[in-house]
């Protein structure tokens, strides 16, 4: 069995990893979806209401954002790990 710091950090691992999965991913599909559009329709409207590849790279790129935060930033510790230090440093002031 894993010690506790060793299973943190596995966690941490593995969200890096499956956001740099996601990262290629989105990096491969978001340029086959723009050359799609550019192809069919693109050519002969330009920019203007028709650009739904738009909607994919900006909602896809916000989901990529929070994953990065997720896995190198702001959300280290789930909301759930961080309420469970506070009760366990709770029951330990205690006695």
């Amino acid at each position: 069995m894993l010690h506790t710091d060793d299973e943190r950090l596995w966690k941490v691992a593995r969200k890096r990893a499956q956001f740099k999965q996601g990262l290629a991913v989105y990096v491969t599909v978001i340029p086959l979806l723009w050359g799609i559009w550019y192809v069919t329709i693109g050519k002969r409207v330009g920019l203007g209401v028709t650009t739904w590849p738009l909607y994919a790279t900006l909602g896809w790129g916000v989901g990529v954002v929070f994953s990065y935060l997720d896995a190198y930033g702001i959300f280290e510790k789930s909301l759930t790990e961080r309420e469970f230090e506070r009760l366990k440093a709770q029951r330990d002031r205690r006695g």
